[in-house]
């Protein structure tokens, strides 16, 4: 592939609070949505190509239609079956079946680029955008390695891009209203953190070893892209399930995870964990657990009671413990969501809902916070936040950019790394990038790739 070498040495640097920060200060700047001045002096339009037409490829199209400078030029899509669908909708987009031909082509044409393909693609096709000064808008999880995440990072401040993870429930009011309330010290410092997914991305049966017909309007090769050769199977990998197997997906976790987490860890200006214990079932080679609950200890902030913080994470119909369940009641535990274990109550945040505090004594003393935080909240557009940080020439960046996307990446996939370990705490080094009592682990926190399709800056 034609992406330009480096070094990936200078990017083993811990992500530290000044890293946080950073991203949180590029997002202050950047206020409400207002179009400022355009890209080029002659005009206010973003050009925009989408690499990916349906599921969250053709949501993020519309939500980014919804702006008045936003133009969709390209889009590439290995199966142009689905391409179809975003042609009705963006009659004027020339379509491609191959993304580097889109890139090739349309290099002049397109400001910025939208990365909505199954996870294993992700950093591939980020890097060969940034490589030609393309802004990105990345959907989630960033990448499937730590590695590459913090390639992407190092490659997108390198060059001054604009860059946006798609977590856009983290810039609706409610969660943003969870958040400020966690951090306010209403129900006193934060104890633990309790996060919840009633999804279960996984696979238990062993995949067929013999393929099936690749159907005429997918490229399969081009699909598989980084990962290894292997057989078209109808309805395991394309479309739709590929979340749920290994070199592909990263399960639920990696699904739902940067959603999920992103409140705590914004609210308690957390950094790296320290270490990551694993109670749930492990993948096998081909697949990820039907479940998951993962132990992860971080280092205390000023927003928590200890100079560390528990953090456990469920999925799967994983369950949370009897203590949990007796303090607040079954009934009051979100399904998928955040449960704040304060020294003084509970903040409760179900995803994509209002959060709640208990007990409800506590709820009546907390009302005119809630009130008065609320109401301070300006509505914020996270596509627009994007478009608007492009259409400023990269002097802003938006809210999830690399700065906040990549350790908080690195965060949810170090519990898929320790998801291969059942029952084994795993000390994380993250100024080295490594395991400090379990070096077979190091293997997780990088990939391997197809021949020919190695990005240079990983080499």
């Amino acid at each position: 592939m034609n992406i330009e070498r480096q070094s990936i040495m200078s990017t083993m640097s811990a992500w530290t609070r000044r890293d946080f920060l950073r991203g949180m200060a590029g997002a202050a700047a950047l206020g409400p949505h207002v179009v400022t001045r355009g890209v080029r002096a002659q005009g206010r339009t973003v050009r925009h190509a989408s690499i990916g037409s349906a599921g969250m490829a053709l949501s993020d199209m519309k939500s980014f239609a919804k702006h008045p400078a936003f133009e969709l030029v390209a889009v590439a899509d290995v199966d142009l079956c689905l391409a179809a669908g975003i042609q009705e909708q963006f009659p004027r987009a020339r379509i491609y079946q191959d993304w580097r031909e889109l890139l090739d082509k349309e290099e002049g044409q397109i400001d910025s680029v939208n990365v909505s393909t199954p996870d294993h693609m992700h950093a591939a096709i980020a890097l060969e955008a940034i490589r030609r000064n393309k802004h990105v808008y990345v959907q989630k999880p960033l990448t499937t390695t730590i590695e590459e995440a913090r390639v992407v990072a190092k490659q997108a401040r390198r060059r001054g891009i604009v860059s946006q993870m798609g977590i856009q429930i983290s810039s609706s009011v409610p969660q943003r209203l969870g958040e400020a309330l966690a951090q306010s010290g209403i129900v006193g410092k934060i104890r633990e953190v309790h996060a919840f997914c009633e999804k279960s991305w996984g696979w238990e049966e062993p995949l067929p070893t013999t393929g099936d017909p690749v159907p005429p309007a997918l490229d399969w090769d081009l699909w598989l892209g980084v990962a290894e050769t292997r057989p078209f199977i109808r309805e395991a990998y394309h479309p739709g399930q590929w979340r749920r197997h290994v070199g592909f997906g990263t399960g639920t976790l990696g699904d739902m995870g940067c959603h999920i987490f992103s409140p705590p860890y914004r609210a308690l200006a957390l950094t790296s964990p320290t270490t990551i214990t694993s109670h749930g079932p492990q993948p096998t080679r081909e697949s990820w657990a039907t479940r998951a609950r993962i132990h992860y200890i971080f280092p205390g902030t000023r927003y928590t009671a200890a100079e560390t913080l528990d953090f456990w994470w469920y999925d799967g119909g994983e369950t949370a413990p009897e203590t949990l369940l007796t303090a607040i009641g079954p009934e009051r535990i979100p399904k998928t969501g955040v449960v704040f274990v304060g020294t003084d109550g509970f903040v409760v945040l179900p995803h994509v809902e209002e959060p709640f505090i208990l007990p409800e004594a506590k709820a009546l003393e907390a009302k005119p916070l809630v009130e008065r935080t609320q109401a301070g909240l300006a509505p914020r557009d996270h596509y627009g936040e994007f478009l608007d940080a492009v259409l400023a020439g990269g002097r802003t960046q938006p809210s999830t950019n690399v700065s906040y996307a990549t350790p908080l990446t690195e965060t949810v996939l170090l519990g898929d790394v320790a998801a291969w370990f059942p029952g084994e705490t795993l000390d994380y080094d993250s100024r080295a990038m490594r395991f400090a009592t379990k070096r077979a682990a190091d293997a997780h926190l990088r990939r391997s790739y197809r021949s020919g399709w190695k990005p240079e800056e990983l080499s």
